[in-house]
């Protein structure tokens, strides 16, 4: 049995979570990182404690594998860090080229995948539905014969006849498959669907593969890549595929922040748990975002900026009073220094006199009344103020002894 699934057996609350940035995420345009990328963003990986990090398609070409291969030597921590993985086409030469890059750790696991629905096997395989369950067969038993741990995926799964699905499943456990993944490749699926997906499928391998783990491996065409993955989860699913900021072919795949965080905060209805190490999250966006050269959304769930920004006059007096009142997580909890008040025309007076008194001045009484009417005009010119605009402000309407005061330019 293969260390994930005696973490699975040992603790059947426990949710593996398999990290592919390194792989799906990367193969998409725009994504592309080098042997050098790949090790920067595995060192945070595996500071996060991802259980599994797929480091690359070793197959793909020499550069991947040579990729793979650095992962694995510069990243490895033995049986106290990530397992590695590589993808693979179920082919004999894609499992060896998975076997090269990984050898070097023990830990190590092929993912190999194989088109199953209607429309690959006749339009990319050619294959009958007999054809691809022996070439199933064939590959996951060769793999057994260089890996303790091989994961497999009939590709396009939700599109593919729940009978025939569940054949080429027990066909893939049969012959060494620990996970077993249920990709939805194209982000087809609704929740409902992939639930009631997930819970036929296991109730009936179960039976006889008591220990296989079920993978969730959702992507985000339809926006539903996350909610997917928990509905998948809800369902007896016990490891999640998912990338740092939901990169991915197309329009991407599930995030991993965001199902780390889901589980973690809504453990009232889940009652599951996972090893991350969420204070990890916002350090690994960051660095995704400086290798890729792309930007996180500032609206991006758990790790953009606005995340726990807050400008609105209402949001910001409720914060003041109990962060609870508008936050379900701590900001600190994913690796922000703490809650940040935006400043702009959506503020209120506490907000703005409490920004003044952190800067080391006291604004009260008709000061803060004059302060304030000088500060929503100006944040109707520009929108967000900033600590030195309304230091400016704060100045220009401060009193004089004589009961002048200066105006705030238009």
């Amino acid at each position: 049995m293969s260390r994930i699934a005696k973490a699975v057996a040992a603790d059947p609350n426990r949710v593996i979570v398999f990290d592919t940035t390194l792989r799906d995420g990367e193969q998409a345009p725009g994504f592309s990182m080098s042997p050098d990328d790949k090790v920067r963003m595995a060192r945070v990986l595996a500071d996060l404690r991802v259980d599994v990090i797929e480091a690359g398609f070793a197959a793909a070409s020499p550069g991947d594998e040579e990729g793979v291969r650095r992962v694995v030597g510069e990243v490895g921590r033995g049986d106290e860090g990530p397992v590695f993985c590589s993808l693979a086409r179920a082919s004999e030469a894609d499992i060896d080229a998975a076997w090269r890059g990984l050898r070097a750790t023990q830990e190590r696991r092929v993912h190999i995948f194989l088109g199953s629905s209607p429309i690959h096997r006749a339009a990319k395989l050619k294959m009958t539905t007999d054809q691809v369950l022996e070439t199933a067969d064939r590959a996951v038993r060769y793999a057994r014969t260089r890996f303790d741990d091989v994961e497999f995926s009939p590709e396009d799964a939700i599109r593919t006849e729940p009978e025939f699905l569940a054949e080429i499943c027990e066909v893939a456990a049969a012959a060494g498959a620990t996970t077993l993944n249920i990709p939805d490749t194209v982000g087809y699926a609704t929740p409902t669907e992939i639930g009631d997906l997930f819970r036929t499928l296991i109730a009936r391998v179960r039976v006889r593969f008591p220990h296989v783990v079920f993978s969730a491996h959702c992507h985000d065409d339809l926006g539903l890549a996350v909610a997917n993955t928990l509905s998948a989860v809800e369902a007896g699913a016990r490891q999640v595929e998912g990338a740092i900021n939901g990169i991915g072919e197309r329009a991407g795949n599930a995030s991993v922040e965001e199902i780390i965080m889901a589980i973690r905060t809504r453990a009232d209805r889940y009652g599951l748990h996972t090893a991350a190490d969420s204070t990890q999250l916002v350090r690994a966006s960051r660095m995704l975002s400086e290798i890729t050269h792309t930007p996180t959304p500032r609206n991006k769930a758990i790790v953009g900026m606005n995340a726990f920004a807050h400008e609105a006059g209402i949001h910001q007096h409720g914060m003041m009073a109990d962060a609870r009142t508008y936050e379900i997580m701590r900001p600190q909890d994913v690796g922000f220094d703490g809650t940040s008040f935006v400043l702009g025309k959506h503020s209120g007076r506490h907000a703005v006199a409490k920004r003044a008194a952190a800067l080391g001045h006291s604004v009260e009484g008709q000061h803060l009344l004059d302060a304030f009417a000088g500060f929503k005009h100006r944040a109707d010119q520009i929108g967000e103020i900033d600590d030195r605009e309304l230091l400016a402000i704060i100045e220009a309407t401060r009193p004089f002894a004589t009961g002048e005061r200066t105006h705030v330019a238009a």
